[in-house]
């Protein structure tokens, strides 16, 4: 199995990495570090979630000011001819008349069954529910920069293996050639080497293809242009590749506690129980509390505009309250439909939980198998180099067909390709590992 598919299925961690200053594009050379820092700060992905969280901030204040009264101001001129009651007077004539008037409105809930109260509740919450979805955006992206910059390295190294075996494919092409020249080998032999150059030339090709493909899929995630140029950091050679002293337990433990996820369900689950409240709430009165002051003109008095303004100035104040009877069982449906929120809520949230464990178990057992298998990998690498290198030898000598020889040479090559997939595994899995320990990554 090539080494993408399995990282691929491994796409389920989330890693959280501390910001820093950007890196600047116009340096060619990029670390995984240098990829997060600036992908947090460009992605596309996690500017949506911020916008998101901004929209939140948004909510929870408008929910905070329902608190408040509102406050409206009112200003009509009106034209009336014929039987009439004048506006400002009340009183029944015939006659033409203009009128003004000018006030301002203000209302209050007093009291809403505290809908007001548990709606600023909830939205708070679900604020504090949109940093987290941000947090997880974020760390997404951030898993997806790890995967494909490792699988770049893969094929970075990858390339160098197949330029290797096509200079050594040439070099027995010209002693396959001397040989056949002077009669010790068929033509079937010669023809088989140029068979392995164009075989060679062929994986070079796919190989520096794989990379570029990773290096566009990073270049999409950093949000960088097709004229960016990017190429990115090789990891220390020395650094430990077989260090798994994690009890998986203590890991899902810690997960729990530290994933952006699993408190995100935690506050979906308190975010239906506000709405359970609210819906209740409409069981409840309403009382309000409204005021105005105003005046006007009316064309059928003497008095000067002014004077009418002074004389018919008014104030009103009142309380109402609005008792609920019957809404055709509107609140009612609404309280049976948040109940059943809370329900989905809290099976969310254990799916959620169980997801975690599934994955820290998975991550926990593919890490240990792939510090064996690197073991072995590593000693078949060695051992078939050795055998490798004796075959040339053999071949100048003339011992040895060149059939065997390409053998010998693939054997090589498949044993470099699956060392460097289980070195890379291993790095994969130790790194998610050590996030579960909320430990930030490090190549």
């Amino acid at each position: 199995m090539k080494l993408y598919i399995i990282i691929a299925s491994f796409l389920f961690a989330q890693i959280s990495i501390g910001q820093e200053t950007p890196k600047d594009v116009s340096s060619n050379v990029w670390s995984l570090e240098d990829c997060i820092n600036y992908a947090i700060a460009h992605n596309i992905s996690v500017k949506d979630a911020s916008l998101n969280t901004n929209l939140a901030e948004v909510d929870y204040s408008k929910a905070k000011s329902s608190r408040l009264p509102d406050l409206f101001g009112s200003a009509s001129q009106s034209f009336s001819n014929g039987n009439t009651i004048d506006p400002i007077t009340s009183s029944y004539v015939t006659d033409q008349i203009h009128s003004t008037n000018v006030g301002i409105n203000s209302s209050v809930t007093l009291f809403k069954g505290s809908q007001i109260s548990n709606q600023i509740k909830q939205n708070k919450i679900l604020l504090e529910q949109s940093i987290f979805l941000e947090e997880e955006a974020k760390n997404s992206i951030v898993i997806s920069l790890l995967e494909n910059y490792l699988q770049a390295l893969f094929s970075k190294e990858d390339i160098a293996i197949a330029e290797s075996n096509l200079e050594a494919s040439k070099t027995e092409v010209l002693r396959a050639k001397a040989r056949l020249d002077a009669g010790t080998i068929a033509l079937s032999d010669y023809t088989e080497a140029q068979s392995q150059v164009a075989t060679n030339q062929y994986n070079l090709i796919a190989a520096k293809n794989n990379y570029q493909q990773y290096i566009i899929d990073l270049k999409q995630l950093l949000e960088l242009t097709p004229m960016d140029d990017l190429e990115i950091e090789s990891i220390d050679e020395n650094m430990d590749l077989i260090n798994l002293e994690l009890d998986r337990i203590s890991i899902y433990n810690n997960a729990l506690n530290y994933l952006p996820e699993i408190e995100a369900s935690k506050l979906n689950v308190a975010a239906k129980e506000k709405e359970l409240d609210i819906a209740k709430g409409g069981y409840s009165p309403t009382l309000s509390l409204s005021g105005s002051v105003g005046s006007g003109y009316t064309s059928i008095n003497d008095n000067t505009f002014s004077d009418q303004f002074d004389v018919n100035f008014n104030q009103k104040l009142g309380l109402s309250l609005t008792i609920p009877i019957f809404n055709r069982n509107a609140t009612k449906s609404a309280v049976q439909s948040a109940t059943i929120n809370i329900e989905k809520a809290e099976i969310q949230k254990q799916i959620t939980e169980k997801i975690l464990y599934k994955k820290v178990e998975t991550a926990y057992q593919n890490a240990l198998s792939a510090q064996e298998q690197i073991i072995a990998a590593e000693a078949s690498k060695e051992a078939s180099e050795q055998s490798y290198k004796l075959a040339q030898k053999k071949y100048e000598l003339g011992d040895l067909s060149t059939t065997d020889l390409v053998i010998s040479q693939n054997t090589y090559t498949n044993a470099q390709q699956n060392y460097l997939q289980a070195k890379y595994l291993n790095i994969l899995y130790h790194q998610l590992l050590q996030f579960y320990q909320g430990n930030d990554i490090k190549l």
